[in-house]
């Protein structure tokens, strides 16, 4: 029970490693909110957590959207923050539409900083800590993910850089580095145009059996986030089955 009695937020928890999250939190004691603009996928979330768990639709394209979150997840106050919500869309850089790229940064990158931003003055009364999922992709170059790499890198300067800057008041910020994981974004149908699938395939996990399941994050991002960390920030924990050991 690693976090019982400690009020969390949990972003992007209708599927995948938000909910495997917000499951894994629930479980060991904490008092959850949980956002999506998913409302069906939060809906069940929320059923499967039972309880008192609240569940806040907003959109990560809305800064007052992101603000309204944490306000609803901060009432009684706020001990973590988990950034998971995120989304993923590849392709040959030559037609990669600017309207995605752009609208990627705003759920990616923007959405995390105005989450963390609003959310800081209440870890700040509670000593309390941010966990933000990056990836891979932000601390290497993926083929074909432009826009996705250049996302996660900016969430990798960000944790860095935000932890240093609140560290001497006691508020721990680090982040958590998939590589590929078996949710439904990353099974959606490949991109259209010409791929080079060998160079794709240089990027694939190394251990027998690597590809993680949400679980396997899950787990990364609670560590992070619990006291057993509680002299870790501006860290960035690899889950990726050596997909970047070389």
């Amino acid at each position: 029970m690693r976090f019982a009695g400690k009020k969390v937020l949990v972003t992007g928890a209708a599927s995948g490693i938000g909910r495997a999250t917000a499951l894994l939190f629930a479980r060991e004691g904490a008092m959850l909110t949980i956002g999506d603009i998913n409302e069906a996928g939060l809906a069940e979330t929320a059923a499967m957590i039972g309880g008192t768990v609240r569940a806040v639709p907003y959109d990560a394209e809305d800064h007052a959207s992101c603000r309204a979150l944490v306000e609803a997840a901060s009432a009684n106050g706020l001990d973590v923050l988990c950034n998971v919500a995120g989304m993923l869309k590849w392709g040959p850089t030559a037609t990669y539409a600017v309207e995605d790229f752009e609208r990627l940064l705003r759920i990616n990158t923007t959405s995390v900083f105005v989450l963390c931003q609003a959310a800081l003055p209440h870890l700040l009364a509670t000593k309390g800590n941010i966990v933000c999922v990056a990836s891979t992709a932000g601390l290497s170059g993926i083929p074909y993910s432009v826009a996705y790499s250049a996302s996660k890198h900016a969430v990798v300067g960000m944790i860095k850089s935000m932890a240093l800057e609140y560290a001497a008041a006691g508020v721990r910020i680090n982040g958590v580095c998939p590589g590929q994981v078996a949710t439904p974004m990353t099974r959606a149908a490949p991109p259209q145009g010409e791929i080079d699938w060998p160079l794709v395939m240089r990027n694939v996990p190394k251990l027998a059996d690597g590809i993680c399941d949400p679980e396997d994050i899950a787990e990364a991002l609670a560590f992070l986030a619990s006291d057993a960390s509680r002299k870790t920030t501006g860290a960035l924990l690899a889950v990726d089955g050596g997909q970047l050991a070389g």
